[in-house]
């Protein structure tokens, strides 16, 4: 198999037999074999029917399905287990992303990169709301990361199958992926794609995702700056504590043989020596459990999120 499509789906009825035609369309312009893989993130409307019928028509597409919503991550790591493409393409399922452009992102992965980004360069959607937010999310995922991409929001990408079968992910951090890749080696390309209007709904995103954003950015800035290695983190974290209780302690000395030897003083500084003396003792502890966790196992999140077998072929 040359090239598996996966496609995140919650709540599309209305658009997945649109979406089949229009990647059947473009898929058939590839000259290489290709699968279309929809996984279906727990939708309560009629879209697993629609996979059903979809998958009893056409041999090429396979369908999984999430017992309750898991979000988009956890979907695209799905695809990402279950592709068997040597190339993984991934797009929305809201008909926003334009199946037209895999030719374009084939053909620029082919010369040489391992993830091809697309780049919605004249993005239609709302200003306020999408747009803005999204300017402000791409510019701080790159200050953190070193990685400046225009566009980590977009869905349209092309991978390496070698390469992103590595990635694991949880929470949202199918934004940060291509820096992610980057920052392990992997070659990156971003190209400018079609994008258009939604169709039918209404984007399941709204300006709240921010603060999830961010918080999923600093723990990933955390996994990338420290190698997955949290003892390091939190040693590093531990470091004020200790230079904390070493000045309280000095400070409580002083006092005691230099400024009132042989009276009472407050135990103010006793007091701070051992509540820091404390902080300083619990983030070891925590860092320590924390590197065993990490190596006892291959901690991998985005399997918990257990599709139920997949509709179509095996």
């Amino acid at each position: 198999m040359d090239v598996t499509i996966v496609v995140p789906l919650y709540n599309e009825e209305e658009s997945v037999e649109v979406l089949y035609r229009e990647v059947c369309a473009a898929a058939g312009r590839l000259e290489r074999s290709w699968e279309l893989l929809l996984v279906d993130d727990g939708s309560t409307d009629g879209t697993a029917g629609k996979l059903r019928e979809i998958c009893a028509l056409d041999p090429r597409v396979r369908a999984l399905r999430f017992r309750r919503n898991y979000g988009q991550t956890a979907a695209l790591q799905a695809g990402f287990d279950h592709a068997e493409g040597k190339i993984v393409i991934t797009l929305d399922g809201d008909l926003q992303n334009d199946p037209g452009d895999f030719g374009l992102l084939l053909d620029t992965l082919d010369q040489g990169y391992d993830v091809v980004s697309g780049w919605r360069r004249d993005r239609k959607d709302r200003l306020l709301s999408r747009r803005v937010p999204s300017v402000a999310a791409n510019w701080l995922i790159g200050a953190l990361t070193g990685v400046r991409i225009h566009d980590n929001g977009c869905t349209l990408k092309a991978y390496r199958a070698e390469v992103v079968k590595r990635a694991r992910l949880y929470a949202e951090m199918h934004r940060f992926l291509t820096p992610m890749m980057s920052l392990s080696g992997s070659r990156w390309h971003e190209v400018a794609v079609n994008h258009r209007p939604r169709r039918f709904g209404r984007s399941k995103y709204g300006i709240s995702r921010i603060w999830k954003v961010f918080l999923d950015l600093l723990t990933v800035k955390m996994l990338l700056g420290f190698t997955l290695r949290p003892a390091k983190w939190f040693a590093a974290l531990a470091v004020p504590f200790l230079i904390g209780t070493l000045l309280a302690f000095a400070a409580s000395v002083y006092i005691d043989l230099a400024v009132a030897p042989g009276h009472r003083y407050p135990l103010v500084f006793p007091a701070i020596t051992l509540l820091f003396a404390f902080a300083f003792t619990h983030l070891l502890i925590v860092g320590l459990f924390s590197e065993l966790v990490v190596r006892l196992g291959d901690f991998r999140p985005g399997e918990t999120a257990i599709p139920s077998p997949s509709e179509g072929r095996p």
